[in-house]
Formats: C-alpha cells, sequence, structure tokens
C-alpha cells in the first residue's frame, strides 16, 4: 500500500494552489496528488474554448509532468477517490488500490446536476464539465442543424453561443424569467439577451421541461407550455453539485458541501477541503455557502495548503465574495460582490451598456458592468479588505476604474 505524507484529491486550481502552498512551507514532505480526470491539470474555465476550437485540448494543460517531478510530486491520473477511511487514513482508489495519508486535503470539484425531467436519462444528451465533455461537444458541432440547451447559466449560454457560431439554430429553456439570473439584473440580462437574439438564438424564458423522449434521431423536449422542440444535440446545463458521494461513513460534515472553518478544516482531524466541494463562511453574512469560482478556489487551496504543512503565516478565510465575467459575441460583462448588500449608488443602462455600484456606507459591496471597463480582481480585492472609500466616494461612483487603481497603487503591499 502506498503510503504520502499529504494526500491531494483533484488537480484543478485549488488542488495546485494547496500544493503550492505545501512546498512553501515543507519542501521533501511526500506529497501525492490523485484525479479522477484522465488528464493533465486544467482549468474549468477553458472548456468553452475547447468546444470553440480555439484551444487545443492537448495545450490547456496548467502543469505538466515535469513540473510535478521537478516538485517531488506523485500524480496519479484517471483513478477516482471511491471512499475515505478516515479512521485508519486511508483512502480507496476507483483501482482498488488503497493510499494511506498524514493528512488529505478534498478539491473533488462539482459535478453537473441533472433535473429530474421524466425520459431525460433514457435519451442521448450532452453536460459540459470535464475536458472530455467539451472535446465530445466539440466534435458534435458541424453535425448539429438543431440544438436545445436546457439552462441559462454561464455553461449554457457558453455553448449556446458556440452552437449557433457553429451554424446551428439553437433553442435555450430557462426556469428562470431571465439569463444569468444569479449574476444580473433584469436591465443587465435583456442586454445579453438582445445580442443573443440579434444572433438568432431562441430564449424560452420561465419555461420548465417536463419530458425527453427520443423521436426518430432526434430528441424532442417537451416545455410544461405544450412546446414541442426537436434537436439533433441536447446540453443539459442546469446547474452543478459538489462531488461528496465518496464520503459516505466517514464522519466528514456534509451540508450542500463539505462544510469547513476558517483554515479550510473538515469536522474531522487531519481532513481539509477546498474549491468548489467546499461550503464555507459567506463574505457579508457569514453563513455557509458555495462559492465555485477561480478566485476563491485558489484562495481556499492555499489557506488550506498553509494550515496542512503548519505554516505560522496563514491568516483565516475572509469570506466568499462572488465574481464571474463573461464574454458574449465580443462584449463583456462583470458581475463582482453582492447586488442586495447595501444601496445603489448608481446604476445607467442603454442597449449596449451598463453599471451598477452598491455600496454599504463608505464600502464597495457590489459592481456590476457589461461593456463597461474596470477591473474585476481589484473591486473584489476592494470589497475583501473592506476599504473605506469615504474620501474618494464620489470619486470613485464617477469613474470606478480609475479610483481603483488609484487605491491598489497606494495601498496593495
Amino acid at each position: 500500500m502506498q503510503e504520502t505524507q499529504y494526500l491531494i484529491v483533484g488537480a484543478s486550481h485549488a488542488a495546485l494552489s494547496a500544493l503550492q502552498a505545501i512546498r512553501m512551507q515543507d519542501a521533501e514532505g511526500s506529497v501525492t496528488v490523485v484525479t479522477r480526470d484522465d488528464a493533465l491539470p486544467y482549468s474549468p474555465t477553458v472548456l468553452p474554448y475547447v468546444v470553440s476550437g480555439r484551444s487545443a485540448p492537448e495545450r490547456v494543460a496548467l502543469k505538466d509532468g515535469a513540473w510535478f517531478e521537478k516538485n517531488k510530486v506523485g500524480f496519479i491520473r484517471g483513478a477516482a477517490v471511491t471512499a475515505v477511511d478516515a479512521t485508519a487514513k486511508r483512502a480507496k482508489l476507483s483501482s482498488g488500490e488503497e493510499i494511506a495519508y498524514g493528512k488529505l486535503l478534498l478539491a473533488t470539484g462539482a459535478a453537473p446536476l441533472l433535473p429530474p425531467i421524466p425520459g431525460l436519462k433514457d435519451v442521448k444528451f450532452h453536460v459540459l464539465r470535464t475536458l472530455d465533455d467539451a472535446v465530445g461537444l466539440h466534435a458534435a458541432l458541424p453535425q448539429t442543424k438543431q440544438a436545445v440547451v436546457l439552462g441559462a447559466g454561464l455553461v449554457g449560454m457558453h455553448a449556446a453561443e458556440n452552437l449557433a457560431k457553429a451554424g446551428a439554430q439553437v433553442t435555450v429553456v430557462e426556469m428562470q424569467p431571465r439569463v444569468l439570473a444569479g449574476y444580473f439584473d433584469a436591465e443587465a440580462s435583456a442586454i445579453i439577451e438582445a445580442a443573443f437574439a440579434a444572433k438568432g438564438v431562441k430564449l424560452m424564458l420561465g419555461a420548465k421541461v417536463s419530458r425527453c423522449n427520443t423521436a426518430g434521431k432526434t430528441v424532442r423536449v417537451t416545455t410544461d407550455g405544450g412546446a414541442t422542440l426537436d434537436a439533433d444535440l441536447l446540453l443539459v446545463a442546469a446547474g452543478v453539485a459538489p462531488v461528496t458521494d465518496y464520503l459516505a461513513g466517514s464522519g466528514v460534515d456534509i451540508d450542500r458541501g463539505i462544510l469547513v472553518d476558517d483554515s479550510m478544516r473538515t469536522s474531522v482531524d487531519g481532513i481539509w477541503a477546498a474549491g468548489d466541494v467546499a461550503q464555507a463562511k459567506g463574505f457579508y453574512d457569514g453563513a455557509k455557502t458555495l462559492n465555485g469560482i477561480l478566485p476563491e478556489a485558489v484562495e481556499q487551496g492555499k489557506i488550506a495548503g498553509m494550515a496542512m504543512a503548519g505554516d505560522p503565516t496563514v491568516k483565516p478565510y475572509p469570506g466568499g465574495v462572488p465574481l464571474n465575467t463573461y464574454t458574449f459575441f465580443g462584449q463583456q460583462a462583470v458581475s463582482v460582490g453582492s447586488q442586495n448588500e447595501g444601496e445603489v449608488v448608481r446604476k445607467e443602462a442603454d442597449a449596449k451598456r451598463y453599471l451598477k455600484i452598491v455600496m454599504q456606507g463608505n464600502c464597495l459591496t457590489g459592481i456590476f458592468g457589461i461593456n463597461v471597463a474596470f477591473d474585476p480582481g481589484v473591486m473584489w480585492e476592494i470589497i475583501l479588505r473592506r476599504i473605506d472609500l469615504g474620501s474618494v466616494r464620489e470619486a470613485f461612483i464617477a469613474d470606478p476604474q480609475k479610483t481603483a487603481r488609484g487605491i491598489m497603487s497606494r495601498t496593495w503591499r
């Protein structure tokens, strides 16, 4: 049986960030990374570009084999962890092998949710969460003439755009009354909806699928309003859920995800969790929440790695702040923070441009834009650091990008 001091399950941003933090503190302790993907580490954010063909799947790796060797890390791919014995400190792999660990990080990410639609499991459909999914969807584009996408979140809208650009007639079916409802208000969503409509994408909003079935060589989707849609490609993009099934009987506390404290520790000694699988403190109210975005995965992974290696400089997790950037048909939408924590101090919109700034007192709590220039990473930091904007409040509201850059140059250390 293999033994390792640090076992990291998963190989994307949270896992790699933790690994680098461990190596900063402990250069020699044995580290093993295990991933269910039969590929080198990659970012989920690259998948739309693999679908479109802009990025070749063999060129999207975040790290290569030489990097793992240089950092003295064992890398096992194509092997899922199927069970964790927390008492014996052992993890069982899908291959039947077991690995004994000293400390364990769970960075297993999330998997697509399949809505309980009658007939869905009996028809052919695509999802988009892994590199294999992206490769399969890219291969299907040239043969697709009629496509139906279930869900108008980021994944669904990215896929709809790629399908439309490939020449398919695309219909997006969404239960919410607008697209990207988790990120933008109605006015902002309307700008995005108009851009898709202009490219021939049909949006069925406030609609629910009641049934799927095979109709000859196509899939027939029936809505609760009685509409029928025939498609030679069906993509299900109805959200994701953390992958936690392998923890049955482990004693690790799970709500919607793996519950963690401010150092990413789980309820079981010697086990940490980070990234999409972790349910950690929210920034605004402290309630445990899932925040599956890249910057949070990196931050959580860093904190977990530092804690695992006993780094005395580790700081507690400040709480999750949403951040999403979304490019569509050459336009850009950005969502940072919360729309509901504070008052709207500026809001303006026209057919192609939108800006909304939300503040609580003199602190920024949210900023949202479409085709407006500001640095999302800088705004994210201003929110996280609770920077008092009192002395520059009016200047910030008038020109958030210029003012934020000035703050960054003076205070970032």
